[in-house]
Protein backbone atom coordinates (compact mmCIF):
# COMPACT_ATOMS: atom_id res chain seq x y z
CA UNK A 1 0.00 0.00 0.00
CA UNK A 2 1.44 3.01 -1.06
CA UNK A 3 0.84 6.22 1.06
CA UNK A 4 -0.44 9.40 -0.60
CA UNK A 5 2.44 10.95 -1.06
CA UNK A 6 4.24 8.17 -2.79
CA UNK A 7 0.63 7.77 -4.98
CA UNK A 8 0.87 11.18 -6.15
CA UNK A 9 4.63 10.67 -6.74
CA UNK A 10 3.59 7.63 -9.13
CA UNK A 11 1.04 9.02 -10.81
CA UNK A 12 3.21 11.90 -11.68
CA UNK A 13 6.34 9.68 -12.99
CA UNK A 14 3.32 7.50 -15.12
CA UNK A 15 2.25 10.37 -16.70
CA UNK A 16 5.47 12.17 -16.92
CA UNK A 17 6.63 8.74 -18.64
CA UNK A 18 3.27 8.69 -21.02
CA UNK A 19 4.28 11.92 -22.54
CA UNK A 20 7.54 10.63 -22.96
CA UNK A 21 7.27 7.24 -25.00
CA UNK A 22 3.85 6.78 -26.32
CA UNK A 23 4.89 3.68 -27.64
CA UNK A 24 5.87 1.92 -24.70
CA UNK A 25 1.97 2.74 -23.62
CA UNK A 26 1.31 0.82 -26.44
CA UNK A 27 2.90 -2.21 -26.19
CA UNK A 28 1.49 -2.39 -22.84
CA UNK A 29 -1.77 -1.74 -23.60
CA UNK A 30 -1.83 -4.66 -26.29
CA UNK A 31 -0.11 -7.33 -23.79
CA UNK A 32 -3.39 -6.53 -21.60
CA UNK A 33 -5.84 -7.09 -24.53
CA UNK A 34 -3.60 -10.16 -25.53
CA UNK A 35 -4.27 -11.52 -22.04
CA UNK A 36 -7.39 -11.15 -22.19
CA UNK A 37 -7.84 -13.43 -25.78
CA UNK A 38 -5.97 -15.87 -24.16
CA UNK A 39 -8.25 -16.45 -21.54
CA UNK A 40 -11.17 -16.27 -24.26
CA UNK A 41 -9.74 -19.17 -25.57
CA UNK A 42 -8.93 -20.92 -23.24
CA UNK A 43 -12.31 -20.60 -22.08
CA UNK A 44 -13.54 -21.80 -25.49
CA UNK A 45 -11.21 -25.01 -25.23
CA UNK A 46 -12.64 -26.03 -21.94
CA UNK A 47 -15.89 -25.18 -23.23
CA UNK A 48 -15.68 -27.22 -26.13
CA UNK A 49 -14.04 -30.25 -24.71
CA UNK A 50 -16.52 -30.48 -21.54
CA UNK A 51 -19.63 -30.06 -24.20
CA UNK A 52 -19.80 -33.50 -25.06
CA UNK A 53 -19.58 -34.70 -21.43
CA UNK A 54 -21.89 -32.42 -20.03
CA UNK A 55 -24.51 -33.68 -22.75
CA UNK A 56 -24.11 -37.33 -21.76
CA UNK A 57 -24.00 -36.74 -17.52
CA UNK A 58 -26.06 -33.77 -16.90
CA UNK A 59 -28.77 -34.08 -19.89
CA UNK A 60 -29.18 -32.28 -23.10
CA UNK A 61 -30.38 -28.86 -21.23
CA UNK A 62 -26.48 -28.65 -20.02
CA UNK A 63 -25.76 -29.09 -23.19
CA UNK A 64 -28.07 -26.74 -24.83
CA UNK A 65 -26.75 -24.15 -21.96
CA UNK A 66 -23.19 -24.69 -22.89
CA UNK A 67 -23.60 -24.51 -26.54
CA UNK A 68 -25.51 -21.02 -25.71
CA UNK A 69 -22.57 -20.28 -23.81
CA UNK A 70 -19.55 -20.88 -26.21
CA UNK A 71 -22.25 -19.24 -29.12
CA UNK A 72 -22.02 -15.84 -26.89
CA UNK A 73 -17.82 -16.64 -26.53
CA UNK A 74 -17.11 -17.02 -29.83
CA UNK A 75 -19.30 -13.59 -30.09
CA UNK A 76 -17.60 -11.95 -28.02
CA UNK A 77 -14.00 -12.94 -29.01
CA UNK A 78 -15.09 -11.76 -32.66
CA UNK A 79 -15.76 -8.75 -31.13
CA UNK A 80 -12.74 -8.11 -29.27
CA UNK A 81 -10.39 -9.60 -32.41
CA UNK A 82 -12.06 -6.97 -34.78
CA UNK A 83 -11.42 -4.13 -32.43
CA UNK A 84 -7.58 -5.40 -32.03
CA UNK A 85 -7.31 -4.89 -35.97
Amino acid sequence: MLSQEDQRRFEQITRQLRESDPRFFARLDNRVKGRRGRYMMLLTIVLWASLPAMTVLAGRLAGAICAVVLVANAALMWRFRRRLL
